[in-house]
């Protein structure tokens, strides 16, 4: 489990990862993304039809192929849930202040945190793993990325990039576009946004993560200091293919 181990630290020191969302509650999503090479997997519980159930097969298939899976959750109650079921760390939607974020951040944490002890988990191996040794792992390896998608959490951004448990900012350019109600391509008021987020995040050395649709979109992002991509979903390059595929043949027959 070297991958999922060390993703944490990974992401701390600033690696490039790429990953994707997962929609469709099944395994087979994380088994082909993780057969292509993705650094790591985001199950959708908020904005696809993932249960608890369907969770923790999509957990278990990351898990058989060393893949880091982290989940974005509804909100701060289904934390616990995930991560027992051996989830990488958590994609927390809407964190408009420091005190949210504060609040969200003890619920990775054993020590001085707020997180339900259990070994009887598999991320405890079903008891297989001593209490010190589990506490220990889970403390360090447990990711918190918050998604800054309210214009309302701009007025806090910069405390809450400085909460201590709070690993990375993730950028949640479609809801701020949603919010400005600008339907201009590129809204200023977006793009202003983003590099306020991505400042308070390097000011607190915080990692930045973005959603991306594509390498040109990375790669504006990246000189903004983002260094976690979440490119497209397995919805999104089902119908991409397909689409593609489709047109190929009507063009030629």
């Amino acid at each position: 489990m070297k991958n999922t181990s060390t993703f944490r630290q990974r992401m701390l020191a600033g690696d490039k990862l790429v990953g994707s969302f997962l929609k469709t509650p099944t395994s087979h999503g994380t088994e082909i993304l993780a057969g292509a090479g993705f650094d790591f997997v985001v199950i959708d519980q908020e904005h696809a039809p993932f249960d608890r159930t369907t969770t923790d097969i999509a957990l278990l298939a990351a898990r058989g192929h060393d893949i880091p899976a982290l989940v974005r959750v509804p909100g701060p109650e289904g934390i616990l849930s995930v991560l027992d079921c051996g989830a990488t760390g958590v994609l927390l939607p809407h964190v408009k202040s420091a005190a949210y974020a504060r609040e969200a951040a003890a619920l990775f944490r054993y020590s001085n945190g707020a997180r339900g002890f259990a070994t009887s988990t598999r991320a405890g191996a079903y008891t297989g793993v001593p209490m010190w040794k589990h506490i220990g792992e889970q403390d360090a390896q447990m990711t918190f990325v918050a998604q800054i998608e309210d214009p309302i959490a701009l007025d806090e951004i910069e405390e809450i990039a400085a909460v201590d448990g709070v690993d990375s900012l993730f950028i949640g350019r479609g809801d701020l576009t949603a919010a400005f109600g600008d339907e201009s391509k590129e809204p200023p008021a977006v793009i202003r946004a983003t590099e306020r987020i991505a400042e308070a995040a390097r000011k607190a050395k915080k990692t930045i993560s973005v959603f991306v649709g594509n390498g040109a979109e990375a790669a504006w992002l990246a000189t903004l200091g983002a260094s976690v991509f979440v490119l497209s979903s397995d919805q999104g390059f089902l119908r991409q293919a397909a689409v593609q595929g489709l047109r190929d043949v009507r063009e030629k027959v």
